[in-house]
């Protein structure tokens, strides 16, 4: 069983995601809890969580159907001091929701160096925010799920042993996972395209990061062309990847019991991906 389903809208307040989600079919969904370009937001009201809560009993949704994604302006690899700090408060605000609504995975962005720290610097600095953060929200049932990025600039994440080396530094292992996503690997250089490539980079995923932290799958064709680090969503089987590679992965049993996140650009053809990924399994 995958859980499948679009990154939906939460426009009017978060208890309008899982409606949004049963719109298209989903099974699963992804969905921010507060503004993704903006560093505060007023409280959740009471109201609006308990309409949550009913509204993902209606339509049979549950925590582990339901990937989180954080707010972009969120760099906890950032090594200025008064910047990651206030990363790390709006990570920890974002946990803190999450865990008012009853959700028990946060998907992030590793993190970047911005061009004053090497790659392997910017990991440990990630590693040692990760665990500020782990311990400061202990009490709160959420996982910190880290994204594959597409390796652009300064950004940590484009090569599976930079995830591994966050992982491996991080002291609360049993709350920190990974999230494949298929435009962010295929553009970083690994190729998913048919069966015998498929089966390379997912061992060499394996190898390095390991299946027990895989948490989350994010669908993505991409817009460009394998290995330029251009991180470019496109909908499934109009761009670079081609639509064999999320057959394989539909079909593969090391991604079942995960939300497996649509983020592609078009929303008006989601609910035809949703039951053609459907159909494949």
């Amino acid at each position: 069983m995958k859980y499948i389903g679009p990154h939906v809208s939460t426009t009017g307040g978060v208890h309008n995601a899982p409606v949004n989600a049963n719109a298209v079919g989903a099974t699963g969904f992804g969905m921010f809890v507060k503004n993704q370009m903006q560093w505060k937001a007023k409280p959740l009201e009471t109201k609006i969580i308990d309409a949550f809560k009913a509204n993902m009993e209606l339509y049979g949704y549950t925590p582990k159907t339901v990937l989180v994604h954080d707010g972009y302006l969120i760099n906890i690899g950032n090594p200025d001091e008064a910047k990651r700090e206030q990363s790390i408060t709006s990570l920890i605000d974002e946990i803190t929701r999450c865990s008012r609504l009853g959700l028990t995975q946060l998907n992030i962005h590793p993190g970047s160096g911005v061009g004053i720290i090497a790659k392997d610097e910017c990991a440990a600095v990630i590693a040692e925010s990760l665990n500020v953060v782990l311990d400061k929200t202990k009490n709160s049932g959420v996982s910190i799920i880290m994204e594959s990025t597409a390796g652009q600039g300064n950004y940590v994440g484009g090569r599976f042993e930079e995830l591994a080396t966050i992982i491996d530094k991080t002291e609360d292992k049993s709350r920190i996972g990974a999230c494949i996503d298929t435009c962010h690997i295929f553009v970083a250089g690994y190729d998913i395209r048919e069966k015998q490539h498929y089966e390379e980079t997912m061992t060499a995923f394996d190898n390095t990061v390991g299946f027990k932290y895989i948490r989350g799958l994010h669908l993505n064709d991409a817009k460009s062309p394998m290995g330029t680090h251009t991180d470019r969503h496109e909908s499934l089987g109009k761009g670079y990847i081609g639509i064999e590679a999320f057959r394989l992965l539909m079909n593969d049993r090391r991604f079942d019991n995960i939300p497996c996140i649509l983020e592609t650009p078009n929303e008006e053809i989601w609910g035809d991906e949703v039951e053609m990924l459907k159909t494949m399994c």
